[in-house]
């Protein structure tokens, strides 16, 4: 046949024909070319009827069974299929005839003893045929005694076997090995229970315990495929059961459980299949890239990122059920399995709940449904019993189904409001109350506004959860700080925690400060809305609602002016005070703003930003004791740090006199912006150096959280360029930058570096970067430093280049903001600009946040004046044509 022909035959056929057509070839059809083009055949077939809408799982079943005939056929084919003693088997994920695009074929081939010469040879043509026609194929050749061996020592080996089945060869090998696999003395069934559920555990923290990341594993993420098979397995372990339906058969899930799990796994299967027809390789990764492609293929509609958010709200909110199902399922099996007794006396705790071990039980199961408002009162009384880690099986089942037949939200009734707020008002709301009040969706049914939240997406590198799976972490983060343990790295909040008048209104503030994510519009503005009328409705004071309305409005304005603002600007300082307006509301900011940044991403707090914010905060309580019509006096500033510098450096016995003539080539400013230690440290090698030539050090103290490297150099220029352009070349991250000029023309600039993770710069780094940058800086022509390689991941990222002048309350400087898409070289670019058109930089605040930079320009025109409208517009266009990614070839 000819291949024309057999594409002909592959379109007529339906799928059951399709999945037989193996059985059928003859032998002269069995070689490598042939077969490699029924395989791509096939793959064609499956992936257009899945774009026509046939049911995924029909198409699995037809992949599996397609494979089945093609291996019993090469079965035959290599003369097995009359041979004693060996056989061929299906295990791992085509065990349980579960086969996607790009699923691996794991087969084990079963002997009763060692292979001779002869068999050996044919498996390992088989097994090279098969890679040659490539396919995944995870294989191993082991007799009986070493199956069991293996499985006995080995949990996954274990697992594999006991989803087996038999495709060829000798039937009673395989029964054999099925009989020692499910006997007591292979994995016992309370042990294996024990070892599965012991996994599942550890594969959730290597997910931070939550599938609501933002690249998700759709298989093994918590609520992924793997829970679901967790759940199967160790019920055919114990029960025998081989599915969802038997399981229905045993008791252990009702009807309509059983077509929630197959609902949910039927569309995490749609979306794996839609996945593995986009790649090449084998992934369950539903990465940033891939997520568009994958949501368009499943017919997702709406502009831009809009198949996105739908697909993946989808996806978290399925996984949410999935996770609950197997919490609850894993619980009456630990009953059913080390034999707990379901009956065993429990130990009431009021009229409606009592306690089973540790978990909290209902006294009369159709409470949830006469008085919804128990089901917050449940939640006060876990909240009230620090001993109750958890939700008896039969009350979850009862408290999902009362929760899905509310007729209105349960804030709507009054007894529920008085629990809600006691709730908040009680040392350990967050750990015991509110997060398994998200887990299991009854934030949702007492917040209307929360369900928006439920999977939202953000669509960048700075967030790795959802919206509302960060918000809860705000939650857990600032309970923390009411622990001592949390002092050492956290020592200002944990300090200030105790001194909150009414920490409830923080935990308030906290579930609303993103709550108008994802409608349009300023989500501070709206949430703060929201909050007012959240408060009105549970009765706070007008003070209370004001404060509680006042923290989400602000919730980011710390963060912005610590990281992108000039904070050492007194009149910084004073404008931020003023919408403090006290200091109550100051250390009520400063704790949400900490339990934000950390809420966001793992790898965001450093002591970079915790130095900032400590600064920030300081410095405005001090303005807000000092008084806000009293500003400091900036000369006496200066003459303070001048003589802690001098007291420093009179412990050496230095040459004042030496000392006070490179001083006096300084402006004021350079003394106003460094700190005593600092104008000692650079005195201390100047008073040593020709200072004709240029000095690079590099501090060996962290200062506020990164590594100081202080310039001395003619200035020239292009300097600013062509030092960031070798740090970035260094990898080496800039996150503040102050460029003084002394009165003679010599630069004194000081930058703040850090390594990618965060850290200060590694001391074996320290004698290499001084040298780089004293060779880059000793260059007399500006040459454009060689960059990094872009990330891969900003590859998938656009950002528009946005120029922005902030207001001034001086004529001496320009305030610049710049948002860019995060590029190597950037800094080198923005400063090559600023040197074309003879703008002098005076100070820079480096922020980047996931795939944006948000930095701040501290700049002024060649006359050390601020610029006019004209240089403005000017250089608003050369920034923005360097820095669009949109404008580039």
């Amino acid at each position: 046949m000819s291949h024309t022909e057999t594409e002909s035959l592959y379109e007529t056929l339906n799928l059951t024909e399709l999945a037989n057509l193996p059985a059928t070839w003859h032998d002269d059809k069995i070689h490598r070319d042939a077969l490699r083009h029924a395989l791509e055949l096939l793959a064609q077939r499956l992936a257009a009827a899945f774009d026509q809408g046939e049911p995924v799982e029909v198409l699995i079943k037809t992949r599996t069974r397609f494979l089945d005939r093609l291996l019993r056929r090469l079965w035959r084919f290599y003369k097995f299929k009359h041979v004693r003693n060996i056989a061929l088997v299906a295990v791992g994920g085509y065990g349980r005839g579960e086969l996607h695009p790009l699923s691996d074929i794991d087969v084990l081939i079963l002997s009763r003893k060692p292979l001779d010469e002869s068999a050996a040879a044919r498996i390992s043509e088989l097994l090279t045929l098969l890679w040659d026609l490539k396919l995944e194929v995870g294989h191993s050749v082991r007799t009986l005694e070493e199956c069991l061996l293996e499985g006995l020592s080995d949990l996954t080996v274990a697992t594999n076997l006991i989803e087996s089945r038999m495709l060829s060869g000798d039937v009673a090998l395989f029964l054999e090995l099925q009989k020692h696999v499910f006997s007591d003395g292979f994995w016992h069934s309370d042990r294996f229970f024990a070892a599965k559920v012991e996994e599942q555990n550890e594969r959730h923290k290597r997910y931070h315990g939550t599938s609501y990341n933002l690249e998700p594993d759709i298989k093994s993420s918590p609520g992924g495929l793997r829970d679901i098979h967790t759940l199967l397995w160790v019920a055919r372990r114990h029960f025998g059961a081989t599915s969802m339906d038997e399981m229905v058969g045993f008791g252990f899930l009702t009807d309509a459980e059983r077509n929630e799990l197959n609902e949910c796994q039927n569309l995490l299967w749609r979306i794996r299949f839609a996945l593995h027809l986009t790649l090449t390789r084998y992934d369950n990764r539903l990465l940033f890239d891939r997520q568009l492609n994958v949501a368009q293929r499943l017919n997702y509609q709406g502009e831009g990122n809009e198949p996105v958010e739908q697909m993946m709200k989808d996806f978290y909110r399925v996984t949410r059920r999935i996770s609950e199902l197997n919490h609850m399922l894993l619980q009456l099996f630990a009953e059913a399995i080390l034999a707990i007794d379901a009956t065993e006396k429990p130990r009431p705790l009021d009229e409606a709940f009592q306690v089973r071990g540790k978990l909290i039980d209902l006294r009369d199961e159709t409470l949830f449904t006469r008085e919804p408002q128990a089901i917050i009162r449940m939640f006060y009384v876990m909240v009230r019993h620090p001993e109750i880690t958890g939700i008896y099986s039969s009350t979850l089942r009862q408290l999902r189904h009362a929760r899905r037949n509310l007729k209105a939200p349960l804030c709507e009734i009054p007894e529920a409001r008085q629990l809600f707020m006691s709730i908040l008002r009680h040392p350990g709301a967050v750990s015991r109350a509110l997060v398994p009040m998200h887990r299991h969706s009854v934030l949702w049914a007492y917040i209307p506004q929360w369900g928006s939240i439920v999977g939202q997406m953000q669509f960048d590198l700075f967030h790795a959860y959802t919206v509302d799976e960060h918000t809860v972490r705000v939650l857990q983060k600032l309970e923390s700080f009411a622990d001592e343990a949390t002092r050492p790295r956290h020592p200002l909040c944990v300090e200030l925690w105790p001194r909150l008048p009414q920490t409830e209104l923080m935990l308030i503030a906290a579930l609303f400060h993103d709550i108008a994510k994802g409608r349009g519009g300023d989500h501070s503005i709206l949430g703060a809305q929201d909050v007012l009328d959240f408060a009105e409705l549970h009765g706070l004071n007008s003070r209370e609602a004001q404060l509680v309305a006042w923290l989400v409005r602000h919730h980011l304005l710390m963060s912005v002016t610590a990281q992108r603002r000039d904070i050492q600007d007194p009149t910084v300082i004073q404008q931020f005070s003023e919408v403090m307006q006290n200091e109550n509301n100051l250390r009520y900011l400063v704790c949400l703003t900490v339990a934000d940044i950390c809420a966001t991403n793992e790898t965001l707090w450093n002591s970079w930003k915790q130095s900032l914010l400590r600064e920030l905060f300081f410095a405005t309580e001090k303005q807000l004791r000092r008084g806000m019509e009293n500003s400091p006096d900036l000369r006496e500033r200066v003459r303070h740090h001048r003589l802690q510098a001098l007291a420093l450096l009179r412990m050496d016995n230095i040459d004042e006199e030496a000392l006070h003539r490179i001083w006096g080539r300084c402006r004021a400013d350079y003394f106003l912006r460094h700190s005593p230690n600092q104008l000692a440290w650079h005195a201390r090698h100047l008073m040593t150096h020709d200072l004709s030539t240029p000095l690079v050090l590099v501090s060996p103290q962290a200062t506020r959280g990164g590594t100081e490297i202080f310039i001395w150099s003619p200035d020239r220029p292009h300097l600013f360029a062509t030092v960031a352009g070798e740090l970035d070349r260094r990898n080496l991250s800039v996150h503040d930058a102050q460029i003084f000029t002394s009165r003679d023309g010599m630069a004194m600039d000081t930058f703040i570096v850090l390594e990618p993770d965060g850290s200060p710069l590694a001391p074996d780094r320290h004698e290499l970067t001084r040298q780089a940058l004293l060779q880059a800086i000793g260059q007399t022509t500006w040459q454009p430093p060689r960059t990094r390689r872009q990330s891969a991941k900003l590859k998938h990222f656009t950002v528009e280049t946005e120029v922005r002048f902030l207001p001034s309350h001086t004529d001496r400087r320009t305030w610049l903001e710049l948002v860019a898409l995060d590029q190597p070289g950037l800094l080198a670019r923005v400063g090559e600009v600023f040197a074309d058109l003879s703008v002098s930089l005076h100070g820079a605040r480096i922020s980047t946040i996931g795939e944006r930079v948000e930095d701040l320009f501290i700049i002024a025109n060649s006359d050390r004046r601020a610029l006019d409208a004209k240089m403005r517009d000017v250089l608003q266009q050369r920034l923005t044509e360097a820095l669009n990614p949109n404008d580039k070839v």
